[in-house]
């Protein structure tokens, strides 16, 4: 499998945007200064646009954002939310059972529930939100722009990740990630490349440090 590679002339990343995105994503965004955050791309369903998986006593739970009628011919920035269910609420509740006694829950989990209680309209900007506070934890320093048009052919100075990450253990996956077990709130075997969240709620200020070890070079 082809890996990417950064040099000199390589100027940033290109990616979706996802909803609390996974180790994988993290670790593509990791070596770059700038991540081109793709905004005119189509709206793509069973993705990670608008689901991330996290680690519960009863297994693997995946959290899925309701989006009205979001289809392929859907410019992503234009897919609502569908704010007649309650999935704000289920997120968190299923959040806090499987955190709260984690390490490191409570020195983030106020942020990331106002975050939850505010309305959100369009499932762009709930993830850009989500994005820029998970940022925030790792303390990384990146410079997010927003795609203005979509382009199907990128110059050498950008990698392009778009729609590479679209699915747990897709083995596209395998560009970006390899598996460096920590430790997690449940069981005795390892599960790779959950939600951002289950990292740092389980490893704290040394999920950067996970993160740059499960980076390939």
């Amino acid at each position: 499998m082809e890996k990417y590679h950064v040099d000199r002339v390589t100027q940033g990343i290109r990616v979706e945007a996802h909803y609390l995105p996974s180790l994988t994503y993290f670790t593509a965004l990791l070596p770059f200064d700038t991540v081109w955050l793709e905004a005119a791309e189509h709206y793509g369903k069973q993705s990670y646009r608008n689901r991330c998986y996290v680690l519960t006593a009863n297994g693997i739970d995946r959290l899925t954002v309701p989006v009205l009628n979001g289809t392929h011919k859907q410019l992503i920035r234009e897919v609502r939310i569908d704010d007649r269910q309650a999935w704000p609420d289920r997120h968190w509740r299923c959040l806090v059972t499987a955190y709260s006694k984690a390490p490191f829950f409570e020195f983030y989990a106020d942020e990331l529930e106002s975050v939850f209680r505010r309305k959100w309209v369009y499932l762009f900007e709930l993830n850009l939100e989500l994005l820029t506070l998970c940022l925030k934890w790792l303390g990384w320093q990146k410079k997010v722009v927003l795609t203005e048009s979509f382009e199907k052919q990128l110059g050498s100075e950008l990698v392009d990740a778009h729609s590479q990450i679209n699915a747990r253990g897709n083995t596209q996956n395998g560009r970006f990630y390899r598996p460096v077990a920590y430790q997690q709130n449940f069981g005795n075997v390892f599960v790779p490349d959950l939600s951002i969240l289950d990292l740092i709620f389980c490893q704290g200020t040394e999920a950067s440090n996970v993160l740059r070890q499960s980076l390939i070079k």
